[in-house]
This record gives structure tokens, C-alpha cells and sequence, in this order.
């Protein structure tokens, strides 16, 4: 009887190669790939970067070698400069702070990755992810948070269809971080001691340098009541919460509350007015279907964050209301907004500008 053939999404860490152990361990016909993202002629910059840069191949690479599987390089550079590194640049210069492993794991491990893989013959497409799938007796397929809290990464993947996560495997989520490094020791891996990737694997200093070309609209520092405080450059340099930066004399600490990339104005106001108890979420995901009613779920509003319980309206257009029984510091438009019961995600959306930042600004500058 034939194996079944596994793609395994190989980024050069200790995660993704323990992942192809694993499935070759239990049997399975394995292909590695790393996905080749940087643009032509940028390659050395990117070399001492995390995911995917020369350096990762190299060491997938190697991996593969001592697994005995084959090892792929696939172009996917146009679709990654399209679907994360175009709207990383154009999230920003919207006034929006953009999560982009959100959008690459939708844009493309997931969907031109993942096709790439059913090219190859491969049934399912397995990653390093630390997260979990499970499958109910109906055949639905669950997302859920990973053994290891502390690196589970489920609130990135809230975005995945059931079409997806039937062909998609995460092997590292039953284990924790230190036993994912044990087993790469014990099986002599290259990658077992290999620091974390913790930045954007194509920002090499600041974000802003990719954007410091495009025309923007520059504004003023204002109150939430409309006061102009001072020139503001452009809200593609800014985030909610963000204080430095702030290029005006003000006597007590300030804070970006909210952007307004049609005036290019930015709302600055004390640390009380960073707290915010209900916000609007956009292209909300729900993995097992909208539900016909408000729902009581736990909430994720930025990645790693704590969870806090909230009330969820589904507005059934694509859209939701989010109201939190406990205010919470700095809604970021543009950042998930990801719903939980237990440890079973529910599904997700995109935050939209906070009900009451939002509400005293329109008001102030309708006058």
C-alpha cells in the first residue's frame, strides 16, 4: 500500500524540521520545500533573517539530508511580495498596524503553498505551527490552541477554512518548545539549538523603510476634540499606543489613540483614553459556520496577548461587534481580533477603529 505523501513547509527552524521528523517517524512519504520569498537582488540583505533566507535553505536543507527526503525550493516570490509584503505597505500607509503572518498564512502557506503541495501529489501540507486540529465525529475540523501556551500560535491561523484544515497538519502542537528541541538533538539536527525567529522576516531594520517613498498625506497631532497640537508626517509612521515620536511639546505623556489617513491627522490623549471596552471587527472567519446569535467568548486582541471575555454580535455581513467586560489598552486597527471557547478557536476578524476613540473624533471634527 502507497504512504501518504506530505508536503512539509521547511523555513530553516527547529520547529518546521522537527515537524518532517515527526511525520517520518510515523510513516509518511515526505517531501521538504522552503519557499523562496525575496525579491531578486535582495537576497544577501535577507540573509541573516529568520524564515526562508539563505541561511534558513541552507539549513532546511541540511535537515532534509538527514531525514532522507527530498528537498524542494519553490519560487514564490511574486505571490508573497502581492499578498504580504504590498499589503504590509499598504495597511500602513491606510493608518492601520497589519499583522503579516496573518496574511501570509492565508495568501500563501495555506492557499498558493498549499496547492503547490496537491501539485506534488501530497494529500496534506504540515508546517511547525504550534497549534492543534482535531476532527469531530461529523467530520468537522476544530482549530485549537497548542500543548505549549506559551507558543501556541492558533491566533495567527484563525483565517483557515475547513477545506484548509482538512489537508493541513500541524505535528509539533501536542509538544512542548523544550521537547521539540530534545527530539532535534537527539536526532543530531542542525536546527536544534537555532535561536527563535522574533521579527518580520522581510523588515531587515524598520518598517518605515519600506514605505519611506510613498506619498503621504501628512496632517497634524490633534485632540480628540479637533485641537491641533503640532505637524504630523504622515500616519504610516504610527501606531495606537505608540509614544515616541511625538514631535510637539506636551507637558504630560501622550499617546497615538487613532489615524486618520484621509486628513493625515493623528489623535494623540493621556494613557486613561488608551482603554477602549467594544470595537468593530471586519472579515470576520467563522470555522464552523456564523452563528444565528451573540455569543460569550474569550478574546484575543494582538498576538501573545492575555485573553479576556467578551460579548461577540455578528452582524451577518462579514462584520461583528465586540464588547469586553474589561476595557483593553490599545485596540490597533488592522491587528486580529480572535475568538475562543477554551482552547477550540472559534474564529476571527480584523479590528476596526474603536467605538469611543472613533465616536469623539468624528464628533470634533464634524463641528
Amino acid at each position: 500500500m502507497a504512504r501518504e505523501r506530505v508536503v512539509v513547509a521547511m523555513s530553516g527552524g527547529v520547529d518546521s524540521s522537527v515537524a518532517a521528523a515527526l511525520l517520518v517517524e510515523a510513516g509518511y512519504e515526505v517531501i521538504g520545500v522552503t519557499m523562496q520569498i525575496w525579491p531578486e537582488g535582495k537576497e544577501d540583505a535577507a540573509h541573516t533573517q529568520g524564515c526562508c533566507s539563505l541561511g534558513a535553505v541552507d539549513d532546511a536543507r541540511a535537515v532534509a539530508d538527514a531525514l532522507g527526503i527530498p528537498y524542494y525550493v519553490l519560487n514564490m516570490r511574486e505571490r508573497f511580495q502581492s499578498g504580504v509584503i504590498d499589503y504590509f505597505k499598504d495597511a500602513y500607509l491606510r493608518g492601520l498596524t497589519p499583522n503579516p503572518c496573518i496574511a501570509c498564512n492565508r495568501q500563501v502557506k495555506f492557499d498558493a503553498l498549499l496547492r503547490k503541495a496537491q501539485a506534488l501529489g501530497a494529500t496534506r501540507l504540515a508546517t511547525g505551527h504550534y497549534a492543534r486540529i482535531t476532527t469531530s465525529p461529523d467530520g468537522a475540523c476544530h482549530l485549537r490552541r497548542a500543548a505549549d501556551r506559551a507558543k501556541d500560535q492558533s491566533y495567527v491561523l484563525f483565517g483557515l477554512t475547513q477545506a484548509e484544515l482538512r489537508h493541513v497538519m500541524f505535528p509539533c502542537g501536542e509538544f512542548t518548545k523544550p521537547e521539540i528541541r530534545e527530539r532535534a538533538r537527539k536526532l543530531g539536527l542542525i536546527t536544534a539549538d537555532k535561536p527563535d525567529s522574533q521579527e518580520i522576516c522581510f523588515v531587515t531594520r524598520d518598517y518605515r523603510d519600506l514605505i519611506q517613498d510613498a506619498p503621504q498625506r501628512r496632517g497634524h497631532f490633534v485632540t480628540p476634540q479637533g485641537d491641533a497640537l503640532g505637524d504630523a508626517p504622515g500616519v504610516a509612521h504610527f501606531t495606537v499606543g505608540q509614544r515616541k515620536g511625538l514631535s510637539f511639546p506636551h507637558q504630560e505623556p501622550l499617546f497615538v489613540l487613532a489615524l486618520d489617513p484621509e486628513s493625515g491627522d493623528v489623535v494623540v490623549g493621556t494613557e486613561d483614553d488608551l482603554y477602549e471596552d467594544a470595537f468593530r471587527v471586519r472579515d470576520v472567519t467563522f470555522l464552523q459556520g456564523e452563528p444565528d446569535t451573540p455569543f460569550e467568548a474569550e478574546v484575543m486582541v494582538r498576538s501573545h496577548a492575555a485573553p479576556g471575555p467578551a460579548h461577540v454580535i455578528p452582524d451577518g455581513h462579514g462584520g461583528a461587534e465586540v464588547r469586553l467586560t474589561k476595557p483593553q489598552r490599545a485596540l490597533s486597527p488592522g491587528q486580529a481580533c480572535v475568538f475562543y471557547d477554551g482552547d477550540e478557536v472559534l474564529g476571527g476578524g480584523i479590528i476596526a477603529r474603536a467605538r469611543s476613540v472613533a465616536g469623539r473624533f468624528r464628533e470634533a471634527v464634524s463641528k
